[in-house]
């Protein structure tokens, strides 16, 4: 049986913003696509960092505090550099980078001329959805 790989596994396409994207902007496109992070991309579309519900959460990003936060950019909040994996990496190389860098989503990259650009997103739900609990711990020496 040969180990699964990242693009067997990964949501393929992101959404994404740009680092002015105001956090008002960025809550409504997570509501309307029903996601709970965007890569934070520059105009060529390289990969510059990642900013999720809970970065927004964090810094008070909810109703009736969004008024004070209006100025405010995905700039400002987004987590960088970006936490990626290539699609050819092992899901086990992946899930133990989820595991270390206490994270729940990993964006997935192809290498270009200048950085890296964001061709999917491997989340911990993925995994879950793929793989038998009893499997995990008998890999992992875990009950």
């Amino acid at each position: 049986m040969t180990e699964p790989l990242v693009r067997e596994w990964m949501h393929e396409g992101v959404i994404v913003c740009a680092p002015e994207t105001t956090l008002p902007e960025v809550a409504q496109t997570m509501k309307t696509h029903q996601i709970s992070a965007l890569v934070v991309v520059n105009t060529d579309g390289l990969a510059l960092g990642v900013i999720s519900r809970t970065d927004l959460a964090n810094a008070g990003f909810i109703e009736p505090y969004m008024r004070h936060w209006r100025g405010m950019t995905a700039r400002h909040l987004m987590t960088a550099p970006v936490i990626s994996v290539g699609a050819g990496t092992p899901v086990a190389a992946a899930l133990d980078l989820l595991r270390t860098r206490k994270i729940h989503r990993l964006v997935v990259t192809e290498a270009v001329p200048g950085g890296e650009r964001p061709i999917g997103i491997l989340s911990l739900t993925d995994v879950v959805q793929h793989v038998d609990v009893g499997e995990i711990s008998a890999t992992r020496g875990r009950p």
